[in-house]
């Protein structure tokens, strides 16, 4: 029953905002975060300063979203072969994860107690996804009220996280918790997920926190696949300085990322952890993916997808177990692609 309750008023949620009311936000508007009504997310990673006591006096933040684990997790044991690594180094990263791990519980207490809205990230990197999103939950321990995201910065298999790899880590995630994360991405790559949603269908249906710093994203929000964002990333190190930043947070530096919400406080926390899929969507016609190509760049080398096995892991104590199964084929799968890679762009992060 919570579970369909949770699912009604997602939907009801993405009605109001296909409706255009005025306390939502949509993806045409230009300046969002100049309407008071629209929520505002902070989020950051270990080498943000703040101060909590500023921050939190800003009344139109609503949540915090910390990073958390970082790809795979970090090895306790400097001795033997460790990837030709020295000893010195190796307890230098131990001591930097143990401490970084301390700061986000000390974060979380600090931001739950002011009454924000609390989310972690993984940064995804190359490597096993399965062990990733292990490292994940072990890091984040998330509630059942907390945000879950996959921070996937690209699409190149070489430097982050495969497309394939992603629905791996999101199907493992949904396995242990009963909830799937949201997406976190960038122009570029969740215009591609949005193009081949047919090859990536769990990755095209997550909610998505889109990064993209610019006044407005009309004409460019890939509205093919997304009605609209969850929550857009428009204020960061990359266009706040000291002179001029879209918006300036109470005891941070300019390096503090800044997100608008597409709905009012209320709303965002009647959403904030559901964990559902968006519908799905018809693929593209061949006539606007062949649009989609920009100049021919190298083709990236291929990236390796190995069938894991991995055993059936408990779901989490404190996380509900799942109630209703969403309709999608292959939702609860361990999901695995043989699509070979295509001609993709490098990132242009001048364009944001």
């Amino acid at each position: 029953m919570k579970q369909r309750h949770g699912r009604a008023t997602l939907r009801i949620l993405l009605l109001a905002i296909a409706a255009g009311l005025s306390h939502y936000a949509t993806a045409g508007d230009t300046l969002p975060w100049k309407k008071t009504e629209n929520a505002l997310v902070v989020d950051g990673y270990e080498l943000n300063t703040i101060d909590w006591e500023a921050l939190t006096s800003d009344k139109r933040i609503a949540g915090f979203i910390s990073k958390a684990s970082d790809g795979l997790p970090e090895s306790f044991s400097c001795t033997g072969d460790h990837a030709g690594d020295t000893v010195g180094h190796c307890k230098t990263m131990w001591r930097k994860y143990a401490v970084s791990r301390e700061l986000f519980q000390t974060r979380r207490l600090v931001a739950r107690a002011a009454g924000l809205l609390w989310g972690a990230y993984h940064l995804a990197r190359p490597g096993n996804p399965v062990d990733q999103a292990n490292h994940f939950l072990d890091y984040a321990t998330p509630k059942p009220d907390e945000m879950m995201i996959l921070d996937l910065e690209g699409i190149d298999p070489q430097k982050f996280m495969s497309l394939e790899d992603a629905q791996i880590f999101v199907g493992h995630i949904k396995t242990r918790t009963g909830r799937y994360p949201v997406l976190y991405t960038n122009h570029d790559t969740a215009r591609y997920i949005a193009a081949y949603r047919n090859d990536y269908p769990v990755l095209a249906r997550l909610p998505i926190w889109y990064a993209r710093y610019k006044p407005d994203v009309k004409g460019v929000f890939p509205m093919g696949n997304w009605d609209n964002y969850l929550l857009w990333q428009f204020s960061a190190g990359a266009n706040c300085s000291k002179r001029r930043c879209p918006y300036r947070v109470p005891g941070t530096l300019t390096d503090i990322d800044v997100n608008v919400a597409a709905m009012n406080r209320a709303d965002l926390a009647k959403i904030w952890a559901q964990g559902n899929l968006l519908p799905a969507r018809e693929p593209d016609p061949p006539l606007i993916l062949a649009k989609m190509e920009m100049e021919p760049r190298a083709r990236p080398e291929p990236a390796t997808v190995v069938a894991v096995s991995t055993p059936h892991l408990p779901p989490i104590t404190q996380l509900p177990a799942v109630t209703a199964p969403i309709a999608l084929a292959s939702q609860d799968a361990l999901v695995t692609s043989s699509v070979p890679p295509r001609e993709i762009n490098a990132l242009n992060y001048q364009d944001f």
